[in-house]
């Protein structure tokens, strides 16, 4: 981000426009993720960083990818995406997950609760959301939760799609098809085989059309002009782990030939692509 990080934030938003992308999405951290960088790397909090973004364009879609329910009160999370959506002219998603990383939960005072708490939070969570930007200010009880009003202003000015990021079988997968717009998974295109068939199943249980929960892939690709510029990336970023390890976990290929992948993604079902990059997510 370096000295400046307004300008440099305000650069990622004007070539994401520039190269025709469709939005853009901040990961939802207390400390920079190993898998990024170290943790001393700054990383800014996404809501307040995706305020910023929205000033800064009038077509992108903007949102978290995604956000643990374990850091802040749904209806706070609620009231938060809700405001942006009304500023964006309703370009806001929300993408939700159980969270995962204990250490920045300890490091910043708060709990940690096993899997299947987090999952279940995850669940209510999606329906506190849903009940707060409903129309409306009466009371609410559904499977999971109650609440005595659902005073929440501004409401968002569209449809909010929830997007449930993870892949676990018994359970992510079953809360996104029976309660959210879509989906978050990896990118490789045999797990994505197969776990757009335990969607697919899942939505038959709970009778939903399985087009109506968008399946989204998150892709952290090495890409350069030719084979020589993908190796040098790959050399210069892989770190101590081998080449060639390296090049096939990140899909290393050509601009032709990531083009390539990405309409075999389309074809086995992917609505939308998220390409990471450190803190910024760009999709298209």
């Amino acid at each position: 981000m370096g000295d400046d990080p307004a300008s440099w934030l305000s650069s990622i938003v004007t070539a994401a426009e520039a190269c025709g992308f469709a939005g853009l999405a901040v990961i939802d951290h207390l400390i920079q993720i190993p898998q990024v960088g170290t943790a001393w790397d700054p990383i800014p909090e996404p809501l307040v960083t995706l305020g910023l973004m929205a000033g800064q364009s009038a077509r992108l879609r903007l949102g978290t990818l995604v956000s643990p329910v374990t850091f802040r009160p749904a209806g706070v999370t609620a009231k938060a995406v809700a405001t942006l959506d009304a500023l964006s002219g309703g370009r806001a998603f929300c993408g939700l997950g159980a969270g995962w990383w204990e250490r920045e939960h300890l490091a910043f005072g708060l709990s940690f609760p096993g899997a299947r708490a987090r999952l279940d939070a995850l669940e209510s969570s999606i329906e506190t959301m849903r009940a707060l930007w409903a129309k409306g200010t009466k009371s609410y009880t559904g499977s999971r939760i109650a609440l005595p009003e659902t005073t929440c202003y501004p409401r968002p000015d569209a449809h909010v799609p929830i997007i449930v990021g993870g892949s676990g079988e018994r359970r992510t997968l079953r809360i996104a098809a029976q309660h959210a717009d879509g989906c978050n998974v990896s990118s490789d295109l045999i797990t994505l085989d197969h776990k757009i068939e335990v969607l697919r199943s899942y939505c038959a249980e709970f009778d939903r059309d399985p087009a109506d929960v968008a399946v989204t892939v998150l892709d952290v690709p090495i890409v350069a002009a030719d084979r020589t510029g993908v190796a040098t990336l790959v050399d210069v970023q892989r770190g101590r782990t081998p080449a060639a390890t390296f090049a096939r976990r990140h899909h290393a290929g050509t601009i032709a030939e990531q083009t390539g992948r990405y309409r075999l993604l389309a074809v086995a079902g992917a609505h939308q692509v998220e390409c990471f990059a450190p803190i910024v997510a760009a999709f298209a």
